[in-house]
């Protein structure tokens, strides 16, 4: 179970007690964040990454220790860095 705060704690009371009501705007606000989700789920972004040779050779042999693109090994190494899932080694 997730902990609450006390803000979100209050909220959640509002809303099984019935006290809260939709905005007037809710379907379009809805509508905005599934946009927003939905582009954000796209893989039509590029990036350039220039590495030296031997950082990519170590790359690619990692990648294939696992058994996968070492595209997609260096692309799931940058989301774990943006996600702060990445941490550096003593």
């Amino acid at each position: 179970m997730v902990k609450l705060d006390q803000e979100e704690t209050e909220i959640l009371e509002a809303f099984e007690a019935g006290e809260l009501q939709r905005s007037a705007d809710a379907d379009e606000v809805l509508k905005r964040h599934q946009e927003y989700a939905a582009a954000t789920l796209r893989r039509d972004a590029r990036v350039n990454v220039r590495l030296t040779n031997r950082d990519l050779s170590r790359l690619k042999k990692r990648a294939m220790e696992q058994g996968i693109p070492y595209q997609i090994l260096a692309s799931s190494i940058l989301h774990q860095c943006v996600e702060g899932a990445l941490r550096e080694s003593s």
